[in-house]
This record gives C-alpha cells, sequence and structure tokens, in this order.
C-alpha cells in the first residue's frame, strides 16, 4: 500500500531547465571574444562539476560557476561590467516567473486527497522555498524536504524518519539519477517524466539504466498509475 508520494519540483512540476539554457546562451554571447558557444559550455560544465561539492545545486552555485568561468576563459580579463551582467541575470533567474507544467496542479489536488505527498528536491533552500510559495502548490504538500543531493542513503534516511518500506514510497522526478536510480536501489517505487532538456549531470548511459520502474508522458497519467501501484 503506498503511503506516501513525493515529488521533485524543478521540470517535474514547474519548469527550470529553460532558465539555465536561456542563461548560458546569454553568457555564451557574453564571452564569444574568448572562446565560441561550444567552448563556453564546456568550460561551464566543467566548472559546475569542479564546483559541485563546494557549491551543491541551484542558481547561486551556477552564478558563482558563470563567474568563474568568465574569469578563466578570458585570462583575468573580464570587467566589472561583465560580473555585473551575470549578476543581474542570476537575480532574473530568481524572480523570473513560476510557470506550471501541464497537469501538475490537477494531478496534486486529485493525490492529496487521497494519499499524503511530499515535495523533496534539492537545490537552495531560500530558491525552492520561494518557488514553491509562488507556485500556488505548497497546499497540496504535507511535507517539504530540501536537500543537497539525492542518493540511496538520502532516501533510506528519509524513510525511516517516516517509518515506512521502500515499497510503501513513490519518488515521481524528471531525473534518473537522481529521482529513479536511487530510489529502485533501496526497492522504492520510482516514477520518471522525462523533460524536454535535462543538465548533462542528470543524464544516464543507457547502460546503467535500471529495470523496475515507471515511465510516463506527462503528470496527469500518475494518478492511474497511483491506482494500479496502490
Amino acid at each position: 500500500m503506498i503511503e506516501l508520494i513525493a515529488f521533485d519540483a524543478d521540470d517535474t512540476l514547474w519548469q527550470n531547465e529553460r532558465l539555465y539554457t536561456a542563461t548560458q546562451k546569454k553568457l555564451a554571447r557574453l564571452l564569444a571574444p574568448y572562446a565560441d558557444e561550444q567552448g563556453v559550455h564546456k568550460a561551464l560544465y566543467a566548472t559546475e562539476m569542479d564546483n559541485l561539492e563546494l557549491y551543491g545545486y541551484g542558481i547561486k552555485a551556477f552564478t558563482l560557476s558563470m563567474m568563474e568561468t568568465a574569469i578563466d576563459l578570458s585570462q583575468n580579463r573580464i570587467g566589472s561590467r561583465e560580473i555585473r551582467q551575470i549578476i543581474d541575470w542570476a537575480r532574473d533567474m530568481l524572480w523570473a516567473e513560476v510557470q506550471l507544467l501541464p497537469h501538475a496542479a490537477e494531478t496534486l489536488a486529485q493525490l492529496s486527497a487521497s494519499y499524503p505527498l511530499m515535495l523533496m528536491t534539492k537545490g537552495d533552500l531560500l530558491d525552492q522555498r520561494r518557488k514553491l510559495e509562488r507556485s500556488g502548490l505548497g497546499g497540496y504538500f504535507d511535507h517539504v524536504e530540501i536537500v543537497s543531493h539525492k542518493g540511496a542513503s538520502i532516501y533510506r534516511d528519509l524513510l525511516e524518519r517516516h517509518g515506512l518500506e521502500p515499497p510503501q514510497f513513490v519518488m515521481v522526478g524528471d531525473s534518473l539519477r537522481s529521482d529513479v536510480l536511487p530510489v529502485v536501489e533501496i526497492g522504492g517505487h520510482a516514477v520518471h517524466i522525462p523533460p524536454e532538456s535535462s543538465w548533462a549531470h542528470e543524464r544516464v548511459p543507457a547502460h546503467q539504466v535500471p529495470d523496475g520502474y515507471h515511465q510516463l508522458e506527462h503528470l496527469g497519467q500518475l494518478p492511474g498509475l497511483i491506482e494500479q501501484l496502490g
């Protein structure tokens, strides 16, 4: 019997990756005197991976990596005006309108009438709470967990705190790496809803994709699946 359904937020309930993609394109134009677009994207991704353990996920971490990439690619020639431009882009991202994905509101409304729901997402605490408040979805969730990363040990600790066994838990998200692999590993139910585009770090090679998870085209199909699992 299902006792808890958890949702990732970014690109599962509301759009997020488009903000990052659009800002990366702006950064590529800004750094055009120093590298072509592919070179800027490659350098930024390498910097993000180097900084991931220290900065974690989210817009603020992304901004620091953009500034570091600009300094490195320009060999310290980038000016304060350009750095200020990157900061302004980050502010725009933080205050961008929260755009819900199709079926998000009605699916949460339907499921919350019968099941406890949890928002379990990673990233910056203030940013994620701000987006949740502005999304209008906060009232559907009984629990909110904002974590630095998602792995099998994080999910095990979560279930232990809530007194649940893995088969009683469903995780719904857009990331195979964060929302599917670790949940399948511990024996829970994982539901993958592929996004339009995804950060390279969240992609998983085909040979590492496990069996035993569910894939849906959109959130509107989730209540039917939950009914089957229940």
